[in-house]
């Protein structure tokens, strides 16, 4: 049994009708782990309180609390490639993150997510991610050392004061080929895309759908190859795959994407051709230290993939 080297917790919400107790929670909102699992870690000292008090299955159900437990899986395999560190100082840590590597703990993946590989390379078991990135991006991402500071490097993102910049790679519409090639066609190429996005069927995709836009991203195709259009991409909001819906909105979805347009069966994942899309720059300004930052990776390459 592999468990987690570092605990995660969960605020229990303030609802209408709270179940009896912690345990009864547990087993509602994580039913696709077996009761007899929760039991188990109930009455083994695992689950606890903020304050490190252990949570039995009598324990009540207390609103607005945290409660804290190890995530476990029967073995986690190692990754077959791993994080690089751009940038780090006495605030945060710049990390490139591969294709494929989940940022967070999710299903089977525990301790070989990025943060908690980046926090056993470091030393620091306060580290958090300041945003999100996909698992099946690339790029940077944007670490916080220390709790006291991270909602300041969480406003950068919350009020627009960092510039974030990706590059993707997409097969070019027949009408966007056929201009480029009849030299009708001037780059940048730009596009302003707004729309609305909101979950999908199943869950784990997301749909545009109609109503008033909480979505907006800059889209520029900067260069083609072949049939293969380079684009840059400019995330004015923050939606969840809001940058590989907006591709597909186009009639252009990012190479290699399992998801969109067509969500493709569990299994059939490939990682020797990753998807076409990577964080390539981040610029701001510290707001701790006042230090410029500014990381920019090398482009996207068609060889791979």
């Amino acid at each position: 049994m592999v468990r987690a080297a570092q605990a995660s917790f969960i605020a229990l919400p303030q609802t209408s009708q709270p179940p009896a107790t912690v345990f009864d929670y547990f087993c509602q909102r994580f039913d696709n782990i077996p009761a007899s699992v929760w039991r188990e870690r109930f009455t083994q000292g695992k689950v606890h309180w903020q304050d490190g008090e252990l949570l039995d299955l009598t324990t009540p159900y207390r609103p607005q609390q945290k409660v804290y437990y190890y995530r476990e899986v029967a073995n986690e395999a190692p990754l077959p490639f791993e994080e690089s560190i751009l940038y780090e100082d006495e605030q945060i840590v710049l990390v490139n993150k591969p294709h494929f590597m989940a940022l967070h703990p999710s299903g089977s993946v525990i301790n070989q997510c990025l943060v908690n590989r980046v926090r056993a390379r470091t030393g620091c078991d306060q580290l958090v991610a300041a945003h999100r990135l996909d698992r099946a991006t690339a790029g940077i991402v944007l670490l916080v050392k220390q709790s006291a500071h991270r909602d300041a490097y969480h406003g950068l993102f919350r009020y627009g004061q960092i510039t974030k910049r990706y590059q993707a790679l997409a097969k070019l519409t027949p009408e966007l080929l056929a201009d480029y090639r009849a030299g009708k066609l001037t780059l940048p190429k730009r596009w302003t895309v707004k729309n609305r996005i909101d979950k999908g069927t199943p869950s784990l995709i997301m749909c545009v759908v109609d109503g008033e836009p909480n979505s907006h991203s800059e889209i520029a195709l900067i260069g083609v190859e072949g049939e293969i259009g380079r684009f840059e991409l400019m995330p004015i909001s923050g939606k969840t795959h809001q940058l590989r819906l907006h591709m597909n909105s186009l009639g252009m979805p990012i190479l290699n994407d399992n998801f969109y347009p067509k969500l493709q069966p569990k299994g059939t994942e490939d990682i020797t051709r990753p998807m076409k899309l990577l964080a390539q720059q981040l610029t701001f300004k510290d707001p701790i230290s006042g230090r410029l930052i500014d990381i920019t990776l090398p482009e996207l390459s068609l060889d791979e993939g």
